[in-house]
C-alpha cells in the first residue's frame, strides 16, 4: 500500500511514499505542466529565497570557446557568498547532509563549503525535453521496479511518485547519447600520497548506435568501454559492460580482458557490491557514476523535496591550469578549489530487504531536482553507522547541453581514505561527445582485439 505524505513546497507537493509493485504513469493534465510550472524535466520552475526560477539554463559558450574545447569558467567573478566551516556549521545544518556534518568532524581543520550565489545552469538539447514529456504519461516501472516499459530516451518519470521512479531517472539520465574521455582516478593514502591511475573510457545508449535495431538487445540500456592506460602493472586491462535495464530478468553482462594473461572472461563481479577497477577497495562496482546498477536489494523511500548546499558548477575542478596536487589532498579534495549552491533535491533512503546481501545496509540519496544527478550519497554499513560519503562536483557541458560530474567523491570515515574519479585537468582533450560506434564494437571478440599487449 502507498504510505503518503503531502508537503507544500512552492509551487509543488513533495511526496514521501512507500514504493509500489504496480505504478501508473501521470495523467495528461499532470504531464502539461512540464514546462510550465515545471521545467520540461519535471523540477519546480519557480525560484524561491536564495533559489531562482529556472529560465532555461546554460545554453551559450563563453566568448572565443570553441565546440569540443576545454571547459571554462562562464562566472569567473563570482565570489563566496560566505564560507561553512567546522566552526559554524550547526548554523546551517538544515541545509546540510548528515554526511557533510560528518566531514566537518572528522576534519575540522581543513574541509571547508565555500557557497556562492546558485545558478540554475542544467539545459537539455530539445528532444531531450520531448521525450521526457512523452516518458511522462506512458513509462512505467516493470518487474516490482526492476525494469522500465515503454521508455524512449532523457528521464523516465519527470513526475516521479516514489522513490525507486527518481532513483532510475539518475539511471537513464542523458549524457550526451555517446561520449568518451580520458580521465584520472586517485585513492590517497591517510597522508596524501598517491598515484594517478588513467582510464580511457566510453558509452554509447543503444538507440545511438550506428547499425541500431529496435529488435536488438532490446533490454540494454547502454554499452560501456574502459581502459586502463596507466601504471604499467595494470594497463591493457579492458572491462567491457553490456548494461541492461532489468538486471533481475537479465543481469548486467561484463567481461574483462586480462592484458597479462591475453585473455577474455566473463565478469558476474562487476556489479552489486563487487570491488570497482582499480579503486584499491575504496568502492563499489554499483558506486560508479554516484549509483548505477539494479535496484531490487533495496526498498526505496522517497523521503520529499528539500533545499541542501550541494556542489556545483565546479569549473575550477576542471581548469587545465590546476594541477593534480593542487586536488588531491590528504583527507579529501582542495576544498578552495570546491563551489556550492543552495539547490532543491529530491531525498531518497534506500533500506537493504531481509535475505539481500550488500556492504551498505542502508544509503541516503540527495538528487538535484534540475538534472536528477546525484549529488550526496551517505552511505551506512551493517552496525547502522555512517560509513562513506559521496560528493559529485557538477558542471554544465555548455556547448553540448549536457549536465554532468566534474569530478566524484566518495569518503571513506572509517580509513580517513578516499576516492576522486573524473580528473582530467592534465590530460589533452576534453570529453567526445556523439562519437559514432556499431554493435561490433561492443563484443567480447572486439574487446579482445582491442587489447594492446
Amino acid at each position: 500500500m502507498l504510505k503518503k505524505h503531502y508537503k507544500t513546497w512552492g509551487s509543488a507537493i513533495a511526496l514521501s511514499l512507500m514504493v509500489s509493485a504496480a505504478n501508473a504513469a501521470v495523467s495528461p493534465a499532470e504531464a502539461a505542466k512540464l514546462g510550465k510550472q515545471l521545467t520540461p524535466i519535471g523540477a519546480e520552475m519557480a525560484g524561491k529565497g536564495d533559489i531562482p526560477a529556472w529560465t532555461g539554463g546554460l545554453t551559450t559558450m563563453p566568448a572565443g570557446v570553441a565546440k569540443g574545447d576545454k571547459l571554462v569558467n562562464p562566472f569567473p567573478d563570482d565570489k563566496p557568498k560566505f564560507v561553512i566551516t567546522a566552526a559554524n556549521y550547526k548554523q546551517y545544518a538544515a541545509n546540510l547532509t548528515d554526511g557533510q556534518k560528518a566531514m566537518f568532524e572528522k576534519y575540522p581543520e581543513t574541509y571547508r563549503m565555500p557557497v556562492y550565489q546558485s545558478r540554475r545552469t542544467a539545459a537539455y538539447p530539445q528532444n531531450i525535453y520531448d521525450s521526457s514529456k512523452t516518458n511522462a504519461t506512458t513509462t512505467k516501472l516493470l518487474d516490482g521496479g526492476n525494469g522500465l516499459a515503454n521508455f524512449v530516451e532523457g528521464v523516465a518519470f519527470p513526475i516521479p511518485q516514489n522513490g525507486l521512479e527518481v532513483v532510475w531517472n539518475h539511471i537513464v539520465r542523458y549524457r550526451g547519447g555517446s561520449v568518451s574521455r580520458i580521465v584520472g582516478q586517485a585513492t590517497p593514502q591517510a597522508n596524501g600520497d598517491y598515484s594517478i591511475v588513467r582510464l580511457q573510457d566510453e558509452f554509447t545508449f543503444r538507440t545511438k548506435l550506428s547499425d541500431f535495431a529496435p529488435d536488438k538487445d532490446e533490454n540494454v540500456l547502454f554499452y560501456f568501454k574502459q581502459d586502463v592506460l596507466s601504471p604499467a602493472r595494470l594497463a591493457g586491462n579492458v572491462l567491457l559492460v553490456h548494461e541492461t535495464l532489468d538486471q533481475v530478468k537479465e543481469p548486467r553482462k561484463a567481461w574483462v580482458y586480462n592484458a597479462g594473461q591475453r585473455r577474455v572472461r566473463l565478469a558476474p563481479q562487476v556489479s552489486y557490491d563487487g570491488p570497482g577497477t582499480a579503486a584499491d577497495g575504496l568502492r563499489t562496482s554499483d558506486n560508479l557514476d554516484m549509483y548505477n546498477g539494479a535496484p531490487d536489494r533495496y526498498d526505496w523511500k522517497l523521503i520529499g523535496k528539500q533545499e541542501v548546499y550541494i556542489p556545483y558548477n565546479s569549473y575550477k575542478l576542471k581548469d587545465p591550469s590546476v594541477k593534480y596536487d593542487e586536488i588531491v589532498k590528504a583527507g579529501h579534495i582542495n576544498q578552495d578549489l570546491t563551489r556550492y549552491e543552495l539547490h532543491r533535491v529530491w531525498k531518497v533512503e534506500a533500506t537493504l530487504k531481509d535475505g539481500k546481501r550488500h556492504v551498505y545496509a542502508k544509503r541516503v540519496f540527495y538528487f538535484d531536482e534540475d538534472t536528477w544527478q546525484a549529488a550526496q550519497i551517505d552511505h551506512y554499513d551493517g552496525r547502522g553507522e555512517l560509513w562513506r560519503v559521496a560528493e559529485a562536483h557538477s558542471v554544465m557541458y555548455y556547448d553540448y547541453l549536457v549536465p554532468w560530474y566534474a569530478v566524484e567523491t566518495l569518503y571513506d570515515l572509517n580509513s580517513g581514505r578516499y576516492l576522486v574519479l573524473g580528473l582530467d585537468n592534465e590530460e589533452p582533450t576534453s570529453y567526445n561527445f556523439g562519437f559514432q560506434r556499431s554493435s561490433g564494437d561492443y563484443t567480447p571478440a572486439a574487446l579482445r582485439r582491442s587489447g594492446v599487449r
